[in-house]
């Protein structure tokens, strides 16, 4: 079994962005990836400079087409179901049965999204409900808003929105989970604050039209910015006891490393800034560490 420099487990932007910086350097590396991106539902990526506006299926597609220039990197749509090894020698089992060996690992299985219970978000995520203002912000500046979320995230969320928009509504689903002054703070900005449960989104073709609560009360709005809840994209990470954190978040240096020899973490996986850009520089970081470390080891060989 022929031993790889490196496996890629994950082809969003941070493992994409691996790849061709690993091929550039000669380096022999697969890319290994099950083509179910957390992105998929978006129409457009934005905030990627040269590519503002992009569909993710087109980003993907320029990415590996580009990735073609250098035969020393494959992509596989698999899923890597167990890893066993060490630094130097990692073995690697898909789904499909494949074996692969590397010498490095470098993780970049992002983060998933657990769906709110909310009827009818399904239907507008996306197309006019979003989580990111960075990434959709620009589209819905100053239009009418309704926002989902609460406690402490809403009070770090409510005045970045507010760059954006001010005519948006806060929903909460439920108990606020804020504290008298925080209250105050949001009556004080005049944003309405409502706790009824969400009875449904209404919406046509994906754009919403208004958010119906329990109490029978309507909010007519044209989008919304909600607060995902966040799974990671695999467990492998913990099962090769790297240091995780307890939102499921990667530890790693400002190189990539993580707490394990040999194993390297990128993008979402190991960040809480869940931008396309960000994860692709996180990306090309750790494949030159990696590719650093690689040529240190054959020096030392040779």
């Amino acid at each position: 079994m022929k031993l790889l420099d490196v496996a890629i487990i994950g082809g969003g932007p941070a493992g994409l962005s691996a790849a061709l910086i690993l091929g550039r350097a000669r380096k022999q590396a697969v890319l290994i990836d099950e083509s179910r991106p957390r992105n998929a539902v978006t129409r457009e990526a934005h905030g990627f400079l040269t590519r503002d506006g992009i569909s993710p299926n087109e980003f993907r597609g320029l990415a590996k087409e580009q990735l073609s220039n250098y035969p020393s990197v494959s992509l596989a749509e698999d899923t890597v179901m167990s890893i066993e090894g060490e630094d130097g020698c990692f073995r690697l089992k898909t789904a499909q049965g494949k074996r692969i060996t590397s010498r490095k690992l470098l993780i970049a299985v992002g983060m998933k999204d657990r769906p709110l219970d909310i009827p009818g978000l399904s239907e507008v995520y996306g197309k006019s409900a979003f989580v990111c203002p960075y990434c959709d912000g620009w589209e819905l500046k100053d239009e009418p808003l309704v926002v989902i979320s609460r406690g402490a995230a809403l009070m770090h969320f409510a005045p970045l929105l507010s760059g954006w928009t001010k005519r948006f509504v806060v929903c909460t689903n439920g108990p606020d989970e804020l504290n008298e002054a925080e209250r105050e703070e949001l009556r004080n900005h005049q944003i309405p604050l409502f706790d009824s449960p969400i009875r449904l989104i209404d919406s046509s073709a994906g754009m919403v039209k208004q958010v119906v609560l329990e109490d029978g009360r309507a909010l007519p709005c044209t989008g919304i910015f909600f607060k995902p809840e966040l799974v990671p994209g695999s467990d492998l990470p913990q099962s090769l006891g790297c240091r995780v954190s307890e939102e499921g978040v990667v530890s790693v240096d400002e190189f990539g490393k993580t707490s394990v020899p040999g194993i390297y973490a990128a993008g979402d996986a190991a960040s809480r800034m869940h931008q396309a850009i960000a994860a692709a520089a996180s990306g090309a970081m750790a494949a030159a560490s990696i590719n650093n470390e690689l040529n240190k080891e054959a020096w030392l060989r040779e």
